[in-house]
């Protein structure tokens, strides 16, 4: 076994932001010090399992796979976790992302070690020194998001350097004009004027800031472009004729920055002609006012300027909760129902009910839970069945199998369904026998002795949505009541399947005869134990 205690985690930034350092930069730095051990972990993986064949130790590669697998499933919590959307509508829920990346962390952890334990007597210094790395990795993840500095909070005021493009940029940007109207109770706005005469800003700063608008100044469109890339504007107010870089080129540069473009601009100009307005106004100008302004009309145009602003922040910032809202309920839909059910009912289909000819339904228990229960506080017991079903869980979405559902200490599974596949006994199969090499991982990590009973049966079933207010994907069928009754009759341990089972695995998997057939119902039937894969000559 590796020793992970001398692998120091990276220092992951301090939750309070520098007033010099973005949220946004912090989030960056929170990704990359998390990203750095998944990088070596996926790394190390991919490079043995390439070599693994050169090397004559092909038998790894299942175990390499799965922890392969297992990375890319925590690079997409961690994209997921610190996403920005979570940002903007609230905070980054660190307890969750603990829970959830847990079951793969111990996962690879777990893997990694049995590999090392299988390559102990095989003298290949090689392999067991990129298996420590993974570990060690692993573990040096682990303590890093375990650390006390990892922001537990990451809470957003500003959202100016998030890509643009996105619905929760777009609801932070929006939120923030809509705030200070309420807060102040008028159309009052925070606006930047770029103008290179000294004396015209002087003098229509002090004008908007007698209607009660916030100025900040730019004295040429380089600066004033560079000013919107760290700050918040509600309108522009621009020159036309600039040194450095006149105002119609500006303008150009403000519309085709996707962040940007949405934002009004007032063009200003001492020339009247009406070719100098139309140019700007195609080019995406929201306006055109002549020097010397009426002050009548300039506080009508910008006032029409910044409500204009304000409506469609309000109907940008209205559809960017609903998109948040929408992303919230399919993936909460996804959890509870197979995606491809949920799908269906999100088309508009009311009544969901299939029968599918083949099908493989496996079921998993443990046994003596109730004795096993009395022995732990009900909060402990809850967290040991969530830490070995989210292991079977996982080890059900890689097998791309659907968990149909857990009741008390009963974990329920089926291949399959609602996707027909033609190898679904085998994927079944593959699942029950990695439940119980992950349970022997989980009682030594957890200092228990849980013992699970697995019971498999394959053939017809029929499945559909029952329930109104909640939904339930239900499997019903006499393969169900088989597959049910083999996991009840089974011992600790074991893998009880049925012969029809037997009679497609034969060849594959090695199987000893039940002792006595299983009555369920009327029918009577022969059943199998799993007891391991042929040994490969």
């Amino acid at each position: 076994m590796s020793d992970s205690s001398s692998s120091k985690p990276d220092e992951l930034p301090s939750v309070e932001v520098d007033h010099q350092l973005g949220e946004t930069d912090v989030l960056s730095g929170v990704r990359h010090s998390l990203r750095t051990p998944l990088n070596q972990i996926i790394g190390y993986c991919e490079m043995l399992q390439e070599d693994l064949s050169d090397l004559g130790q092909e038998h790894l590669l299942p175990d390499l796979q799965k922890i392969h697998t297992a990375g890319g499933q925590l690079l997409a919590l961690i994209n997921e976790g610190l996403a920005p959307w979570k940002l903007e509508t609230g905070r980054v829920d660190l307890d969750s992302m603990r829970l959830e990346m847990r079951t793969p962390l111990n996962l690879i952890i777990g893997y990694a070690e049995l590999s090392q334990e299988m390559m102990d007597d095989s003298g290949n210094l090689r392999i067991t020194a990129d298996l420590q790395k993974i570990t060690a990795a692993a573990h040096n993840l682990l303590t890093m998001f375990n650390s006390q500095t990892f922001p537990a909070q990451i809470n957003t005021t500003s959202r100016h350097n998030l890509p643009g493009g996105s619905a929760d940029a777009t609801l932070g940007r929006s939120t923030s004009f809509l705030r200070k109207v309420d807060a102040e109770g008028s159309g009052n706005g925070r606006i930047l004027l770029i103008d290179d005469n000294e004396m015209n800003r002087n003098m229509l700063g002090r004008r908007l800031e007698r209607l009660g608008h916030k100025v900040i100044e730019a004295e040429n469109g380089l600066e004033g472009l560079s000013m919107l890339q760290t700050d918040d504007f509600d309108l522009i107010l621009l020159d036309v004729l600039m040194p450095v870089m006149n105002g119609f080129e500006t303008l150009k540069q403000i519309k085709t920055d996707m962040r940007l473009r949405h934002l009004p601009v007032i063009m200003i100009s001492a020339m009247d002609e009406v070719d100098a307005a139309v140019n700007c106004i195609e080019a995406g100008a929201e306006d055109y006012l002549p020097k010397p302004f009426n002050p009548v009309l300039l506080k009508a145009r910008i006032s029409a300027s910044l409500e204009k602003k304000r409506l469609r922040d309000s109907e940008q910032a209205h559809t960017a909760e609903l998109q948040v809202e929408r992303e919230k309920s399919d993936r909460l839909l996804h959890c509870i129902l197979p995606k491809a059910i949920a799908e269906r009912l999100k088309n508009g289909e009311t009544t969901i009910a299939d029968t599918f000819d083949e099908a493989t339904v496996l079921f998993a228990d443990i046994v003596d839970f109730e004795h096993l229960s009395r022995q732990f506080p009900a909060e402990r017991m809850v967290q040991l069945l969530n830490d070995i079903f989210s292991g079977f869980d996982w080890l059900v979405d890689m097998h791309a199998m659907e968990r149909i559902r857990t009741v008390g200490d009963s974990y329920m599974a089926v291949a399959g369904v609602p996707s027909p596949r033609e190898d679904h006994h085998a994927a079944a199969v593959e699942v029950a026998m990695e439940m119980l090499r992950i349970t022997n991982r989980f009682n030594s990590r957890n200092g228990v002795d849980f013992k699970v009973r697995v019971g498999v049966c394959t053939g017809p079933v029929m499945a559909g949505i029952v329930g109104r207010k909640k939904f339930l994907y239900y499997l019903w069928g006499q393969t169900v009541n088989i597959a049910r009754e083999l996991e009840a009759t089974a011992p600790a341990g074991g893998i009880q399947v049925n012969a029809g089972l037997y009679d497609l695995l034969q060849e594959k998997y090695l199987f000893k005869p039940g002792e006595k057939p299983v009555t369920v119902g009327k029918d009577r039937v022969s059943t199998f134990f799993v007891t391991g894969r042929p040994v490969k000559k």
